[in-house]
């Protein structure tokens, strides 16, 4: 009986463990030819955007970001990739926008990237603390372990007796 339970347990773990690893290596839906780096941004940061989908022999390609305007993508010294950067405009919303890459004489290739709102005020460093919780959530907390910890030397004392 013991190593049917063993078996089943075991099978379980290797299901847990091996779907997420199969699904990880499945296509990414939206993928593209282009690279888009950094793929969030933040208002007037620059965004690099580059593509081997041109061939070899390309010298040039010119893009279209929604946020951004055109971009010129020349040689950068890699065999058949082009690159070209690009500036977020300081007033772009934040939210999901299109590059569009045109190589000559009729390829075309569209890429994404997202422009996220700058953090404001400080980052909290996180040092613990009870910082930004009610009375009511420490209060909880507190019996929590209060409640673990009696529970500890109550079967600690139950253990002890009957060692005795």
């Amino acid at each position: 009986m013991r190593s049917v339970r063993m078996l089943v347990c075991g099978t379980a773990v290797l299901a847990a463990v091996g779907l997420p690893a199969v699904s990880a290596t499945a296509a990414v839906p939206g993928e593209s030819d282009v690279s888009v780096s950094p793929q969030r941004a933040y208002p007037g940061s620059t965004v690099s955007v580059s593509t081997e989908v041109c061939g070899p022999d390309a010298t040039y390609a010119k893009g279209q970001a929604e946020a951004g305007g055109q971009i010129n993508l020349t040689d950068d010294g890699a065999e058949g990739e082009l690159a070209g950067d690009f500036t977020v405009p300081e007033g772009a919303e934040a939210g999901v926008y299109t590059i569009t890459v045109k190589c000559p004489p009729r390829t075309k290739v569209e890429a994404s990237f997202e422009v996220v709102g700058r953090p404001a005020g400080a980052v909290s460093g996180g040092f613990g603390g009870a910082g930004g919780l009610g009375g009511t959530q420490v209060a909880v907390g507190g019996l929590l372990i209060v409640g673990a910890a009696a529970g500890g030397m109550a079967t600690k004392r139950r253990r002890a007796a009957s060692a005795a």
